[in-house]
């Protein structure tokens, strides 16, 4: 995309409206993909302009006839050049992202949040666990938005937010300041389960990266700026699932549970282990590729998660 001509440009929109319908235009013709918080050109520009001039995104309908100043117009065309010319996600350009309800500040250290594990948080993993789990463990934390929204939804448990990346540690770490929980949720660096060596928990949620190798060759442009040990986990994307589904059970208390994410790297996971009956949940807001099994179950098959390595 050429340099946007701001003269040219300004004098001919004026409200906000006027920029929302520019900027999804110029985003379809630059044939960006979206799904790092937003699914269309549209909201994707809502969500840059609103953070740009400090106001709340669901307040957009009402301020769709707003005019404009000048330095607002540049603040917002140069939001736009970027998401195009540099094909960062929305959420790398605020350094915010929205997850189960909450605010998370995030940038290019961590994943973007969009798992569709929040859905089952915010129902409180609803006929997944028996009761409200003490002990949390939120394996592969990234921005620690998992741990957090555990913590909020469960006032009273304690919640462990694992990284291998001290990256995304130090990410986690802002995150659990700025929602106030530093003495309920704990950043652990850990190599799955190293860091939490002799720790027993009613719940592991984990969102391991997944994605097998052709979906690594073939991602947009937007997830190269997301890390790359975020993202792939060998051949199948399975290489770190494999080791957690082989360790988990010690880490799991009598009636605990594992709550793990494999997207579209399910199909590698029923082939590799045909006999064992995870549980693939469906969830109203989209999302697919999360199971669930029990310690029991990770006890029955152990020997099969041990040899297939």
């Amino acid at each position: 995309m050429e340099k946007l001509d701001f003269a040219s440009v300004s004098e001919q929109l004026h409200t906000i409206g006027d920029y929302v319908r520019f900027g999804a235009s110029q985003f379809n013709q630059a044939e960006l993909y979206f799904g790092h918080g937003t699914i269309n050109a549209w909201d994707e520009a809502i969500t840059l302009i609103m953070h740009q001039l400090s106001l709340p995104s669901d307040m957009v309908d009402e301020l769709m006839q707003c005019r404009l100043i000048a330095q607002e117009k540049q603040a917002i065309l140069d939001l736009f050049q970027r998401r195009i010319t540099e094909g960062l996600p929305a959420a790398y350009l605020t350094n915010q992202a929205m997850f189960c309800g909450l605010p998370f500040y995030v940038d290019e250290r961590v994943l973007v949040p969009r798992s569709p594990i929040g859905e089952l948080i915010g129902n409180k993993f609803e006929g997944l666990i028996d009761c409200a789990p003490q002990q949390i463990l939120d394996l592969c934390t990234g921005s620690g938005c998992i741990a957090i929204a555990c913590a909020v939804n469960f006032p009273e448990a304690d919640v462990d937010a694992a990284d291998l990346s001290v990256d995304a540690l130090n990410v986690a770490q802002i995150n659990i300041e700025g929602h106030g929980l530093v003495e309920q949720v704990i950043p652990i660096y850990s190599d799955v389960f190293s860091g939490v060596e002799g720790q027993s928990y009613d719940l592991i949620v984990t969102n391991p990266p997944y994605v097998d190798q052709e979906d690594v060759d073939a991602l947009p442009q937007e997830f190269l700026h997301e890390p790359k040990m975020g993202l792939g986990s060998g051949f199948d994307g399975l290489d770190i699932t494999r080791k957690i589904l082989a360790q988990a059970a010690s880490y799991l208390n009598d009636n605990g549970v594992l709550i793990c994410e494999v997207g579209n790297s399910q199909v590698h996971l029923t082939a590799a282990f045909p006999n064992v009956p995870f549980q693939w949940l469906t969830f109203e807001r989209g999302g697919h590729g999360v199971f669930r099994i029990t310690k029991a179950q990770l006890q029955q098959h152990q020997q099969e998660f041990s040899s297939n390595k």
